[in-house]
């Protein structure tokens, strides 16, 4: 038997999906979480073979607990779902180790087909999400300017940033100011929503 944990914060698609997958004969869902936080302890305590991941789950995100298990060392294989499967947000699943990618518009066979490939040690990705991620253009931020985004993710003013990154106010400013330029955003914010939308972060 494969066992499966499920995290996703819609009770309903949640539950349908247990219901699902629980008639597959080789699928058993031994958990299942409301919320990434849940999901985080849940799986270092039940261990199971494959997570079944909503990336859009308040608190941490599908890809921030694929991110926290790879740093726990957990080797857990993790599915990731979405509704809005933006090509971006697909590169930045891969970056931290996603073994399978795909939208929620997907079948239940289709899902427990993905968890099986992924219970054998393969990777999935959906076709149409990949094609769309290839001819996606690169990130026109350097890696400095991605820096301060990443340390002002959670609305820290310039003068955190400059003590977090180690650079002097102004030029925290002059960063942010460049990547308002390369963006087309009005606030830092909205530069940060823009560049974890296409998977700059």
């Amino acid at each position: 038997m494969i066992r499966v944990l499920i995290a996703d914060d819609e009770a309903m698609i949640r539950s349908a999906l247990v219901a699902l997958l629980n008639l597959e004969p080789d699928l058993e869902v031994i958990a299942e979480c409301a919320d990434g936080a849940e999901a985080l302890e849940t799986i270092q305590q039940v261990k199971p073979d494959v997570c079944l991941l909503d990336l859009e789950m308040p608190g941490l995100d599908g890809v921030e607990v694929v991110e926290q298990l790879h740093k726990k060392l957990v080797n857990t294989r993790c599915v990731v779902v979405t509704r809005h499967a933006r090509p971006g947000v697909l590169r930045r699943a891969l970056a931290s180790g996603v073994a399978g990618f795909l939208p929620k518009s997907r079948g239940a066979g289709e899902v427990a087909q993905v968890i099986r490939q992924v219970a054998n040690g393969a990777r999935y990705v959906d076709p149409e999400i990949a094609a769309s991620a290839l001819s996606q253009e690169p990130s026109p931020l350097t890696a400095r300017e991605l820096d301060v985004l990443r340390a002002g993710k959670k609305g820290e003013t310039t003068t955190q940033i400059s003590k977090v990154l180690l650079l002097a106010p102004g030029t925290v400013r002059n960063h942010i100011s460049t990547i308002l330029a390369k963006t087309g955003a009005r606030t830092r914010q909205q530069a940060t929503d823009i560049a974890l939308e296409n998977g700059w972060l």
